[in-house]
């Protein structure tokens, strides 16, 4: 795979840098130092996913299973707790705990797999991600583990139990966190430069009583040399051995020589250094023979069932634990010091920085964080803004995890491995052997979701562009490149189906971090033009794939809203049957809008892109009429105001539209763009054909809006899917409280289907859809997933901005009742601040209570361990806002930022 190209920052002229941190990220862009070299890249799973799986039957769960996981090599990855590596995930550490009760080390993080959750898969642990700098210069997460023995079987047995109807029964149900009986297990890691990493593990005991508990930090090798394989990233075995009882020597022929020093315990004895191997234990697994002598779970025989054969009694390997026994009194905190440094650039044997050095570099790295965030948060924020926002920040920087998956290996196995089964040559992404993935990626969940989403990642780089500009861009831009983009212009969707079909919003984002990188004139266009050239080959898949029947009208399956339809969009429904999507329309139209406002950019310096502005100004111009007027009324339903998917019936030429109120007929107005007079004109190409298209085409041109100026000439034109009229009758049900508005924002599924359920009975089977709030009801897509009636951010976010473009044209002379019925006009700018304070008040409440977003775990808030806690789920509960789904989905769920920004730059000022 080639070398991703510099970063554009890279070539740039020098600016000054805002901060210590901004200037960490110039130098690291200009590669004179390698801050970003080690971070949070670690998985928290790695079991049960599609990378892992070897099985015939293609079940992830089943393949590689949690009870695997301490005693078996990884293939593609690693996983663990709280834990850092370096971005080819190389040499890793995490922390394991014991806390003498529990059958197995905590290594890792816990969860119900897909067929065990009841409401799918879920993680049963409490941890937090706190902070971070971009270039990860100062980290810090927290860890929430019992006193009691984790309640493993209690978990699975009654979530087993409970079916769709019931809730979820969590950690916190089963009563281990009760009396605050647990300990905080806080981890920080701070850089003294760029290879040198300093790590402080904090562990307080939270309970009345004295406690007893084993840290057992731990240092591996990812296994790369079993296999077999050729490809980058493998290598032969490398090694880590003693040096004396403080310190561990480790060699790897890319990553170098790297030396571990370990501090003393609090109690001021040394720890013991304990050395196995990362290769699996095929006799505890399987009953054959061992490759190894020392096996992945040496640490755990040895710890728990005190065996002594094990580990390595001469002190190398390539795995380490260091073992610390703790006793904590009632309220105490103890303190664990690491090091991890390149021997090779060290100036001391470090020794010192584990002594009273070390907690200053913690004390400067912390100060140097708290100052970043003074520059990039906005400036209006109050507290429970501001720290709502720096731990969405921390989300968003956390889940960065190094991915690895080469699929054409995948499909025809490792030589050293067993052939994969001659069914797996025809199954699951067999058609995307092209795909080399090994980079640093930011993932939507790093448990739920520990594999990328083309159309989250989109999302998350919103965000990341007001921290880090040039990762925002080079992980848009990596989508786009050869070893990801399929031949056929196809952006990869996801892991367990990397063909299937997710929204459109790539070129929206790149657009959107174009614009976020700095004033018109000083922006990166290289990055846009980059962009733009390889998204029209995606622009053409979508258009030669998604339009069978040529008219405009789009289908593209389940396009990430899941189970938001009727049945489920992905299946064929009959040689005579076709669905026509009334938001796979929209977002073809968001698409070309999009493309064309890009077009229009870019030819303000390269007039070559004014033909292109005209090709896109076209193609919306024709799917927007399709929608609206194609045979008779498009997907427009002129008696309910609304816009609905529709079943075309090709032998019978007609159509069946399906009427549920749900985000299909409001998505038609995210597609809204504004062409100012001065950027058309600039334009001779562009102008000439649009004024031609107006004059010859009247048919289309009622497509187009424009606005007068004196009363003489056009000064701004909208293009956008609904007239004028048809935008306040679907703006009459998005702002009815009894339909879309809940208190926490837009609705996915309108309310109006809690009493009113649609009914479809479709060649012989009965198909209902009926408002549900919370927690799926439906086995489709596994359960875990809910668009009949939950809140998501992401298309939330995007509804935002579509009122901010309208009222870009319309101004104040457009007012809305907001909520409807309510008597209370607003313009749409008011409206959209309107949606943006519901939203915020899911993480931030006016009077300082608990926030909606906490759900059942709101009990724990005025304990002094939980107070000013937040997740950033996946989805919120359309009534009560509840936090749903992923727990710890902070990449789209970071938008939250942007609004809070947006609150804070429109507040009026402190008297």
């Amino acid at each position: 795979m080639p070398e991703p190209a510099p970063s554009s920052a890279a070539s740039q002229p020098s600016r000054p840098a805002a901060s210590a941190e901004h200037q960490r990220l110039l130098d690291d862009a200009a590669r004179k130092k390698n801050w970003k070299r080690w971070g949070p890249y670690l998985a928290e799973r790695q079991w049960g996913t599609v990378r892992e799986d070897y099985s015939a039957d293609g079940n992830v769960w089943g393949s590689f299973p949690h009870d695997h996981a301490r005693r078996r090599a990884y293939r593609w990855g690693e996983d663990g707790l709280l834990g850092f590596t370096d971005r080819q995930c190389r040499l890793c550490f995490a922390v394991a705990l014991w806390n003498g009760k529990d059958p197995i080390l905590k290594e890792r993080l816990f969860g119900l797999t897909g067929h065990e959750g009841n409401h799918g898969e879920d993680v049963k642990e409490l941890y937090y991600y706190l902070d971070s700098t971009p270039t990860h210069s100062y980290a810090k997460a927290l860890y929430k583990y019992p006193q009691a023995a984790f309640p493993y079987e209690q978990i699975t047995e009654e979530n087993r139990r409970r079916d769709k109807h019931t809730l979820e029964f969590e950690v916190t149900d089963t009563g281990v966190f009760d009396e605050g009986r647990y300990f905080d297990v806080l981890a920080e890691y701070a850089k003294a430069d760029d290879n040198d990493l300093l790590i402080r593990l904090t562990i307080t005991n939270h309970g009345p009583d004295s406690a007893d508990l084993h840290l057992i930090p731990q240092l591996w090798f990812r296994n790369t040399w079993v296999w077999g394989c050729e490809h980058e990233g493998c290598t032969l075995k490398p090694h880590m051995k003693r040096k004396d009882d403080a310190t561990v020597i480790t060699n790897h022929e890319t990553l170098g020589n790297y030396t571990l020093k370990v501090g003393p315990s609090p109690n001021g004895s040394q720890p013991k250094l304990l050395f196995t191997d990362n290769d699996t234990n095929f006799r505890k697994l399987w009953n054959t023979e061992n490759a190894a002598r020392w096996c992945k779970d040496g640490l755990h025989d040895h710890i728990i069932h005190g065996k002594a054969d094990t580990i390595n009694p001469k002190g190398y390997g390539s795995k380490l634990g260091v073992w610390h026994r703790l006793t904590l009194g009632a309220g105490e905190s103890q303190v664990v010091h690491l090091r991890l440094f390149d021997t090779d650039a060290a100036t001391t044997d470090g020794t010192a920085c584990l002594d009273s050095d070390f907690d200053a570099v913690f004390d400067l790295r912390i100060a140097e964080c708290n100052a970043f965030y003074e520059v990039v948060l906005a400036a209006g924020l109050d507290a429970a803004q501001r720290r709502v926002s720096r731990q969405a920040y921390a989300g968003l920087l956390w889940t960065k995890q190094f991915y690895h998956y080469i699929t054409d290996v995948w499909l025809d196995g490792d030589p050293h491995m067993p052939t994969p089964p001659k069914s797996r040559r025809s199954g699951r992404n067999s058609d995307w052997r092209h795909l080399f993935n090994r980079d640093v990626i930011s993932m939507p969940d790093k448990w739920e979701y520990p594999w990328y989403a083309a159309w989250d990642l989109a999302f998350h780089m919103l965000p990341f562009a007001g921290i880090d500009p040039d990762f925002a861009k080079g992980q848009l831009s990596i989508f786009l490149r050869e070893w990801y983009m399929h031949p056929n212009g196809q952006i990869p969707a996801y892991e367990f189906n990397f063909s299937d079909v997710n929204p459109p919003v790539h070129a929206w984002a790149c657009w959107r971090v174009f614009k976020m990188t700095g004033p018109r004139g000083g922006r990166d266009r290289k990055f846009l033009a980059g962009a733009f050239q390889k998204l029209l080959l995606n622009f053409t898949w979508w258009v030669n794939r998604k339009d069978p029947g040529g008219n405009h009208l789009f289908s593209g399956g389940f396009l990430g809203l899941d189970n938001i339809g009727v049945f489920d969009r992905n299946i064929e429904l009959g040689k005579d049957l076709h669905l026509e999507q009334a938001d796979g329309t929209a977002w073809m139209a968001f698409y070309s809008l999009t493309m064309l406002d890009m077009a229009v950019e870019l030819a303000q310096t390269d007039f070559g892109y004014s033909d292109m502005a005209s090709k896109f100004f076209e193609h919306f111009v024709q799917i927007a009429d399709a929608m609206n007027h194609l045979g008779g009324g498009g997907l427009w339903d002129e008696e309910d105001g609304f816009y609905y998917d529709q079943i075309w019936h090709k032998e019978q030429k007609h159509s069946i539209k399906l009427k549920v109120r749900s985000l299909v007929g409001l998505m038609p107005l995210i597609a809204v763009t504004v062409i100012e007079r001065h950027d058309r004109d600039t334009l001779s190409g562009f102008k000439k054909r649009t004024r031609w298209f107006l004059e010859n085409r009247r048919d289309l041109a009622k497509q187009l809006s424009y606005m007068e100026h004196d009363g003489v000439d056009k000064d701004r034109y909208l293009l956008a899917i609904p007239s004028k009229d048809r935008l306040l009758r679907v703006l009459a049900y998005m702002l009815d409280e009894g339909e879309f508005l809940s208190p926490y924002g837009i609705r996915s599924l309108s309310k109006y289907h809690e009493k009113h359920p649609y009914v479809l009975d479709l060649e012989g089977q009965r198909h209902e859809v009926r408002y549900t709030p919370g927690e799926s009801d439906t086995y489709m897509f596994g359960g875990n997933s809910n668009w009949r009636g939950p809140i998501w951010l992401p298309v939330n976010f995007l509804l935002i901005e579509s009122l901010q473009r309208y009222y870009h044209f319309y101004g104040d002379g457009l007012k809305v009742e907001c909520p409807t019925g309510s008597g209370n006009l607003m313009n749409l700018k008011e409206i959209a601040l309107e949606l943006q304070r519901r939203l915020a008040g899911l993480f931030v409440t006016a009077n300082g209570d608990t926030p909606p977003c906490l759900g059942p775990d709101a009990r724990f808030c005025d304990q002094p361990g939980f107070k000013d806690l937040v997740l950033f789920h996946e989805y919120f509960h359309g009534d009560t806002g509840r936090g749903l789904g992923a727990s710890h989905q902070t990449g789209w769920t970071a938008l939250i930022i942007k609004c809070l920004e947006e609150l804070a730059h429109e507040a009026p000022p402190n008297p």
